[in-house]
Formats: C-alpha cells, structure tokens, sequence
C-alpha cells in the first residue's frame, strides 16, 4: 500500500513484507558485488540506502534461514543463485475460481482457463523451513518475518514500522493536512519491477517516479 502526499504528488512510504522481498532479491541479483567495491557516497539513485537498510536491520526480523551475509557479501555466482528465493505466479482473475489451479514462474505466461497474464506474485516456502513448527513465521518464504509491518521510503530506505515512526516521517516531510494523504494499492507486475530496478540506478524518488510521474505518462528522475 502507497501513501501519497496528493499535495506534493510525492510518495511518501510503501507498507509491504512481500515488497521487502523484492528489493532485496533486486539487491542480491544485481548490484550487490558492484556496491561493495564503491565508497557509498560514489553509490547513485537509491542503492546505498537499500545496503545500508539491510545492514541496520536486525537478525530479528530476518526469516530463520535467511544470512544477512547472503545479501551483503555474496561469494560467487553459484552460491548466490542457490539462495534466491524463488518466485512464482498466479492468476488474480479467479475465472469461474478455475483461475487458482495454475501456477507459473513466468509473469508472462497466460492463465488456460481465461488467457490473462499470470502475473501476481506468490510466496514460495523453502522445505527447509519445515524443520521449525514453532514459530508463527516458520513456513514463511522471503527473507523478512511477514508478522512485522515495514516502511520503504521513496528512496527505498526499509525500516521496521510504528507508531511513531510515521509520526516522524509526517513531521519530515513537513505533512500539515492528513486529507492531503492518499492511500492506494497497487500491483507489482513485471513491468514496475523492471521500472524499479532502472529507476533504483538513476533517481533519489524511486517509488514516486515509478508509480506516481511514469504512471501520469512523464518520466522525471532526480
């Protein structure tokens, strides 16, 4: 879920565990080895904030069988590859409810019973986590615990999330009227995640120029 400032036409966080999830295996995938040879100050767009995020997260909030180090100090291709969570792919079209039996690890693929593209995402839980049974969290895919809400900034710095944290983040951005906020769900197909993952190298407002400035038909990076 986005909150916007419909004022400043700015977005101000996304509330989201899968969302985490994402950024952290676009972290993983792609830039990771290339950040750490870099002082984070020659880091660009929103890069250093999503490193930093993972290195002040607590192991607390980290699934069970999720390594900080995986995300910050990958060794090689081969072991990075052996932990990235997979992802796969539903239809949220429910055609006559036939639409939940299939399942695909292409976005694009289309759904048989009512040819839509397979594209929302679903979470896929690692075997290993069957070891524990204890846990509420203990069958959770991903690499955050979903039982914790968390906030990703504008320029995808990733914070657990509270009470008064929001507070704060209001009085950041100088937020005088509550009616100038804007609460709106969107969807994560493979379109924002290719938009996200160009934009993360190019501007400080991902998540504003993603789904506010390309979604108006304009593209701003700053």
């Amino acid at each position: 879920m986005l909150l916007i400032d419909t004022k400043g036409q700015k977005v101000l966080y996304v509330e989201a565990p899968d969302f985490v999830d994402f950024l952290f295996n676009m972290l993983l995938l792609h830039v990771v080895t290339v950040m750490r040879l870099l002082a984070k100050e020659d880091m660009v767009g929103c890069l250093a904030n999503l490193y930093e995020s993972v290195e002040n997260l607590g192991d607390t909030y980290f699934q069970p069988t999720t390594n900080k180090d995986t995300l910050l100090k990958p060794n090689c291709s081969s072991s990075l590859a052996a932990n990235v969570p997979r992802f796969i792919y539903w239809c949220s079209y429910n055609y006559g409810s036939h639409c939940g039996k299939y399942y695909a690890n292409d976005p694009t693929s289309k759904c048989p019973p009512c040819t839509n593209a397979m594209n929302s995402p679903a979470s896929f839980v690692n075997p290993s986590n069957k070891v524990s049974t204890s846990s509420s969290d203990a069958n959770e895919g991903g690499y955050v615990k979903g039982v914790v809400t968390y906030t990703i900034m504008d320029d995808l710095t990733v914070t657990p999330m509270s009470t008064i944290s929001s507070i704060t983040m209001l009085n950041k951005f100088n937020v005088q009227q509550v009616d100038a906020l804007e609460e709106k769900v969107v969807d994560v197909g493979i379109n924002e995640g290719v938009e996200l993952r160009k934009t993360s190298l190019q501007s400080k407002n991902a998540l504003t120029n993603v789904f506010l400035t390309q979604k108006a038909g304009k593209k701003r990076y700053k």
